[in-house]
């Protein structure tokens, strides 16, 4: 006997398993059953990471399936098939050929969740919007979610970025950055500062990893490289309503803890419409802008919580701020 451990909707459990006794996925699958009530016909396995999905063929012994004694499998329902009685004692065995030619999951159409995070379906698993709190460092909020898998490292992100244009005064000049790099820098060190292009431009350098900001209200794909003469060869995914930052994260289902989240994907087209995780980020986006979730920042209506003045949109803000040094706003 030897342990399988299995994480599942109700929480983690340990498998044992007779590696060496004829025990077939047919018997993998009733074990998994009895803990968790899917059915066998509407189990999907994955293992590995990132998670990849297996071909269960029940009559196969467990061998054919590759696993590794003590490895971890994921399971969770494929709601897309029919719920069919069954019996844990003697389960009607689906034949190879159905279950070798049939698909272990489908791609469905974008659709909003009525409870728990937004999502869309991707290569049988799910690109979640993950919220951050609304508090002037969403951006590095969402930043150290992706890269550092804690929001509770925002100060971290915000401190990379002080370094960054600090050791890069050529490339982050007065020009660029729109004021004196002494006071840009005083400026996004404090917690009430909002992070944009130029933070994400220094964090995607820092980590040599693409950030793709996906925007909701035109659906349009930013991408912030590391850097002219390095070719990344991943990518992180934000979320931007116009005034607020999220993270993108891909799990096996969309509640799933957060330590199942893959944050960090591989670049497998330089075409927006040819890689799978931005297709599915920009289905996302077109869930978000249903709900309206997205704000017009050049007409939006603003007021400065410092001194109670209404400004009109970003643009009225930013010069708010170089006149008071004010930098707490809020929406009407």
């Amino acid at each position: 006997m030897a342990p399988l451990r299995l994480r599942h909707p109700k929480g983690v459990s340990t498998l044992d398993i007779s590696w060496d006794s004829g025990f077939t996925i047919q018997d993998l699958q009733q074990k998994i059953y009895a803990l968790t009530d899917i059915l066998p016909s509407r189990q999907i396995l994955k293992c590995g990471y990132p998670p990849r999905p297996l071909t269960l063929v029940p009559e196969l012994p467990i061998e054919s399936l590759g696993l590794q004694r003590g490895e971890q499998l994921i399971v969770t329902e494929d709601t897309s098939k029919p719920v069919a009685s069954q019996s844990r004692v003697q389960p009607q065995a689906s034949s190879i050929h159905q279950q070798a030619t049939s698909p272990i999951f489908q791609h469905k159409s974008a659709s909003a969740s009525p409870s728990g995070p937004d999502s869309v379906e991707v290569d049988g698993s799910f690109l979640v919007h993950r919220i951050v709190p609304d508090d002037n460092s969403c951006l590095f909020s969402s930043a150290a979610l992706v890269f550092e898998q804690s929001i509770t490292k925002a100060p971290q992100m915000r401190k990379l970025v002080v370094e960054g244009i600090r050791n890069n005064p050529y490339t982050y000049s007065e020009a660029i950055l729109g004021m004196p790099p002494t006071q840009y820098l005083a400026t996004i060190s404090k917690s009430t500062s909002w992070g944009g292009a130029i933070e994400l431009s220094v964090l995607a350098a820092h980590y040599s990893t693409e950030i793709a900001s996906i925007d909701v209200e035109t659906g349009r794909i930013d991408h912030f490289s590391p850097g002219e003469h390095i070719t990344a060869t991943n990518r992180a995914i934000l979320i931007y309503s116009g005034i607020h930052y999220d993270a993108a994260s891909l799990a096996p289902v969309p509640d799933a803890p957060d330590d199942w989240h893959q944050t960090i994907f591989p670049i497998r087209s330089s075409e927006d419409n040819s890689d799978s995780i931005l297709i599915a980020a920009k289905k996302l986006a077109d869930i978000l802008r249903t709900k309206k979730a997205f704000t017009n920042t050049a007409t939006f209506d603003l007021k400065c919580e410092q001194c109670g003045q209404g400004l009109k949109g970003e643009k009225g803000a930013r010069a708010h701020a170089e006149q008071t040094g004010h930098v707490r706003f809020g929406e009407y």
